[in-house]
């Protein structure tokens, strides 16, 4: 479903949405799947819904606060936030709890691995959100939880969900979805959104030599460390390169140290979290993103990244980046780490090609926006909803 497909006019909007999200923007591990979902819903909260968002909380979180006009409410940790949160639903419909008397029209259950499974207690239609699977990055977890972790995704939530409608980022995730037995009748393609570059920054202005730039949160799964290793072999073959890492995350020591041993300390910075508007900044002086991730569901950096004209190299069997990045014409797809430095040693080579695929990204960007999002939520709403 391509953004903007529908019209307001053509779908009601629901009178309460209640989220569910195991982490929101403001947690230290947030990062593009939880935002895509607070301006999902932003949007439905500026026409006229009440959004309430139940997430975990974390240092320093207000337990209630409301943003954008959603109400979130935080309890829980990593793992206690599901059953805290089905809790709190199950309560509210006997008058109960922190949302006593509280029954919203629509759930939106978030499938970060595994879902809360809130149809087995909230009293209205659910939807199931899943930005991707999560095969590849169970591991990380360690061996126990991650065999439980799979399990539960693959073949528990699949059976208790095998009546509910389903929505994804991009064509590669629906197609892992269907591969987990979930009927692809039941699954909408939702594209990301993107916000608009803030006034005053230039997205034409470029510094000298070769400026890379990779915004990710620093997780194992993201593999910046391949983003260093283009820089070490640019380095080594006399390319005048620097390397911009924006984002943070319990990673960035070995990141750190990774870059201390291939010699490339003062070819990188890391820049750890910035504000949006800085962000936007070192994209605008950026050349070329570079998105090493194992695995996305969409890759929402792809698309601010060609907000300034910078097209992306990432890996082709990231999933998401297949659909994000069109190959060849907004950015380039690769298979591994030797790839990923040549093809950047290629766009080094020849700026005009350089060019020519990053004014393509900014054409394609302007087709996505948060609003067109909402239509695609709003439609899914009006079907399971009658």
């Amino acid at each position: 479903m391509q953004p903007g497909s529908h019209t307001l006019e053509r779908m009601s909007v629901p009178t309460d949405v209640l989220l569910l999200c195991w982490r929101d923007t403001g947690h230290p591990q947030g990062g593009g799947s939880e935002r895509y979902l607070e301006r999902v819903g932003a949007e439905f909260a500026a026409r006229g819904s009440r959004v309430t968002l139940l997430t975990a909380h974390y240092p320093g979180a207000a337990r209630k606060q409301t943003v954008d006009g959603v109400r979130i409410v935080r309890a829980g940790g990593r793992l206690t936030v599901y059953p805290r949160a089905l809790a709190t639903v199950a309560a509210a419909r006997w008058g109960r709890g922190r949302l006593a008397g509280y029954r919203p029209d629509v759930v939106v259950d978030t499938q970060n691995g595994v879902p809360f499974f809130a149809r087995l207690v909230a009293p209205a239609p659910t939807v199931v959100l899943v930005h991707h699977c999560h095969r590849e990055q169970w591991p990380v977890a360690g061996p126990v939880l991650a065999r439980v972790g799979w399990w539960i995704e693959s073949r528990i939530a699949p059976r208790i969900h095998r009546r509910n409608r389903y929505i994804t980022v991009s064509e590669p995730s629906a197609t892992e979805l269907t591969g987990l037995g979930v009927d692809r009748h039941r699954i909408t393609v939702v594209r990301g959104g993107v916000d608009p570059v803030p006034n005053g920054i230039d997205v034409t202005g470029r510094s000298g030599g070769l400026r890379l730039i990779a915004v990710s949160r620093l997780v194992p799964h993201k593999q910046i460390e391949d983003a260093l290793e283009v820089v070490a072999t640019l380095s080594a073959a006399g390319a005048d390169v620097h390397l911009d890492v924006v984002g943070d995350g319990w990673w960035a020591g070995r990141l750190r140290a990774q870059a201390q041993s291939l010699g490339v300390v003062d070819q990188v910075s890391f820049h750890g979290h910035v504000s949006d508007r800085r962000k936007h900044e070192l994209l605008a002086a950026a050349d070329v993103h570079l998105m090493p991730s194992r695995k996305e569901g969409w890759g929402l950096a792809v698309i601010e990244a060609a907000q300034h004209a910078v097209p992306t190299i990432g890996y082709r069997s990231s999933a998401g980046l297949a659909d994000s990045i069109v190959d060849g014409v907004t950015g380039v797809l690769v298979d591994d780490a030797v790839q990923l430095a040549r093809a950047a040693a290629a766009l080094a080579a020849d700026p005009d090609r350089r060019r020519a695929l990053g004014e393509a990204a900014r054409d394609r960007a302007e087709q996505f926006s948060w609003a067109g999002t909402a239509d695609g939520f709003a439609a899914v709403f009006d079907e399971v909803c009658g």
